[in-house]
């Protein structure tokens, strides 16, 4: 029998592909118990929307870092939901505005305690201090490598009239 991990154990893709795993555990199991159905991208979109209200569809993909077709099924699931609302953009015709409801609104101000505290759980086993850490250099690791992605994130266009 053979101490060698599998090679798989030892990238850092399939690592943060497990700690993916585990990140959505814990916020799903504490959106359970809160009563809660939305998933982590749901509330992703709704945070920008909060913070962007009237802000277009592609301009949340882009700050969520997803991909336009899959935001917009997210958003179909959002407005199904009650949690947001769709309208066509006055500037643009083509483009959709999105807000949230006020059933989102009040939802979103409930649950980000609740998210907050399914943070710790991610990184068990970390001491605090390797904690800020470890983030400090995801965040540096992810911003190096944003381009490489499929969707990478972007920030607002200069003058978009949610800023």
């Amino acid at each position: 029998m053979t101490t060698d991990p599998l090679i798989i154990h030892t990238l850092p893709g399939h690592l943060i592909r497990r700690l993916h795993q585990i990140s959505v555990a814990q916020f799903m199991d504490h959106m359970t118990a809160a009563g809660v159905d939305l998933t982590p991208v749901q509330f992703s979109a709704m945070a920008a929307i909060h913070r962007y209200p009237g802000i277009d569809q592609a301009s949340v993909a882009g700050l969520i870092a997803y991909d336009r077709a899959t935001l917009g099924k997210v958003i179909d699931r959002l407005v199904n939901k009650g949690l947001v609302e769709r309208l066509v953009s006055k500037a643009d015709r083509r483009a959709r505005e999105v807000s949230l409801t006020h059933v989102g609104a009040a939802l979103l101000q409930r649950i980000q305690p609740i998210v907050q505290a399914a943070q710790p759980g991610i990184l068990t086993g970390l001491t605090e201090e390797e904690q800020d850490i470890f983030v400090a250099l995801l965040k540096k690791a992810t911003h190096a490598a944003n381009d490489l992605s499929r969707a990478p994130q972007r920030d607002l266009p200069t003058g978009h009239a949610a800023e």
